[in-house]
């Protein structure tokens, strides 16, 4: 078995939401640090963001920190990065650390591209012959070129990302990599590189790694910790018990937007010809038919209109539009209409769906109204593919 690279060990740290309070607790605990005092329990408006997290990461393993906004993740990697001290339990690191936690974190907006690479190599104890030795390879790895004689200042978002990335794992060469949404920015190309890169690295170092996009969780994370508030819910090497745990904090918000002219409602989810209570959790897997139903009311005088129905993942971008085999099918003039879909099998990848429908005229292509976030439903399943949508198909070879 492996080294252990980094052990958290019952870590927390609490923060105030009032500002006076919280320079005033700042000064109590810094005279109690200078006189030994342990600190005590919370204190008015102070709350844990990260409450009693314990565990240990081993060389070769890349552990997927996931949960919503808020939950505690980027903290834990900013005290596992020595960025802030925790104020309870204890971390233990192992080796070089490298890490890109903040867009543009270490970097001096003033100063060039090249003199940010040796200012930060010089900070890390490198020496200007080690930098010089793998200055073209952080160049080349950050596609900046020309640029990297240019301010910082003036890099956009992707382009701080791509240098910061390569200092972090090709100046550094690190035991452990701490990353946080460093592939949420930068076009799929460097995304690639960077997945490439990290795999790499797992061979000698271990990676923590936060983000929101489970295909690139699943794409190289050997295990997952689930976070809510401050704690971590779910803690495994089976990523898709994992998933399923995030996926059950997420809840799609729904949206209605449009006017009074065209209105859904009604809308009922049913899973082999058995509708699914509001009060349930939808969980279909391949071999489920599906079907929709829901009334649509029009104002009297509107000109033909038609209604578009499309499959969204929990973030609300659209995977797959759902088509009726006329297109005449889903319109109507009628001012008072109930619509059934057959849907049928689909095949997507395990995650949380929603639908949305749209009401628009025939002609001028207005849009009436639009509803989304709505029947809310699981796709089961333990492999997660890196598209939501799967076509199977035959393969011949030559």
């Amino acid at each position: 078995m492996s080294e252990i690279l980094l052990r958290c060990d019952h870590v927390g740290k609490k923060f105030c939401r009032d500002l006076k309070k919280s320079l005033w607790y700042g000064l109590t605990d810094l005279a109690g640090d200078i006189l030994g005092t342990p600190p005590g329990d919370l204190r008015p408006e102070e709350f844990w963001a990260v409450d009693d997290v314990s565990f240990d990461l081993r060389r070769g393993e890349c552990l997927g920190l996931i949960g919503r906004n808020g939950a505690g993740k980027t903290t834990l990697l900013k005290m596992l990065n020595g960025l802030i001290q925790p104020d309870a339990g204890k971390i233990m690191l192992r080796g070089r650390v490298g890490g890109l936690i903040a867009l543009g974190a270490g970097f001096d907006p003033i100063l060039t591209g090249r003199e940010n690479v040796f200012v930060n190599g010089s900070i890390l104890g490198l020496s200007k012959k080690q930098i010089h030795e793998r200055f073209d390879e952080i160049v080349e790895f950050a596609e900046l070129g020309k640029f990297i004689d240019s301010p910082v200042g003036n890099y956009s978002s992707g382009m701080q990302v791509r240098l910061g990335f390569a200092v972090a794992a090709i100046m550094i060469r690190p035991d452990i990599l701490l990353l946080d949404e460093v592939l949420a920015v930068g076009d799929l190309g460097f995304r690639l590189k960077c997945l490439n890169l990290v795999q790499e690295l797992l061979e000698d170092a271990a990676v923590v790694f936060v983000s929101h996009s489970m295909q690139f969780v699943t794409r190289f994370c050997t295990r997952v910790s689930v976070f809510s508030e401050g704690r971590i819910i779910c803690n495994s090497h089976d990523l898709s018990q994992g998933l399923q745990a995030y996926y059950t904090q997420c809840q799609t918000q729904l949206k209605v937007f449009g006017n009074t002219a065209a209105r859904i409602h009604n809308e009922k989810l049913r899973i082999n010809d058995v509708e699914v209570l509001d009060n349930q959790q939808a969980v279909i897997h391949g071999d489920d038919e599906l079907s929709v139903e829901l009334d649509l009311d029009l104002e009297t005088g509107l000109p033909e209109v038609e209604l578009r129905i499309t499959i969204e993942d929990f973030s609300g971008h659209p995977i797959l539009a759902i088509k009726p085999e006329q297109r005449e099918q889903l319109r109507f003039t009628k001012t008072k209409q109930g619509v059934r879909m057959d849907l049928g099998k689909l095949n997507l990848t395990p995650g949380k769906y929603c639908l949305m429908f749209a009401v628009v005229t025939v002609e001028r292509m207005e849009r009436l109204t639009r509803k989304a976030g709505t029947l809310e439903f699981q796709f089961g399943g333990d492999h997660v593919e890196w598209a939501a949508v799967i076509h199977e198909t035959r393969v011949r070879c030559a």
